[in-house]
């Protein structure tokens, strides 16, 4: 695996990120939580732990209870990358984050960006 520099970055920093990001586009922070459960299979509880833990990237998606097995379902780009195309899986995971993420922003319904 790649060292890249985001996989170091405290997990908290980019939770707060994604919060931002979704409050600003008139989304909530319950619907961030929802998202990143779907995602990691976290209760909210332990995804509470996450953030308030002090873990990086890496170490949030390895203690992950699980990752979504519809996860494969995502497609888009995101920073210009198609995220379905992405070799390192770390990564891969992140970047899923990331367009679930953008697609809250975005507007999309909550039942669409979970793929249900």
């Amino acid at each position: 695996m790649s060292d890249h520099k985001i996989f170091s970055m405290a997990f908290s920093k980019i939770y707060y990120l994604y919060v931002q990001k979704a409050e600003r586009k008139k989304r909530t922070e319950e619907e961030v939580i929802q998202i990143i459960c779907w995602l990691t299979a976290y209760s909210s509880d332990g995804l509470a732990h996450q953030v308030g833990g002090g873990n990086d990237l890496a170490t949030f998606f390895a203690e992950a209870p699980t990752f979504n097995p519809n996860a494969s379902l995502i497609k888009g780009l995101v920073c210009g990358v198609r995220v379905e195309e992405l070799e390192d899986p770390l990564m891969r995971k992140i970047r899923y984050l990331d367009k679930l993420i953008d697609e809250l922003a975005k507007g999309k319904s909550m039942e669409k960006i979970l793929r249900s």
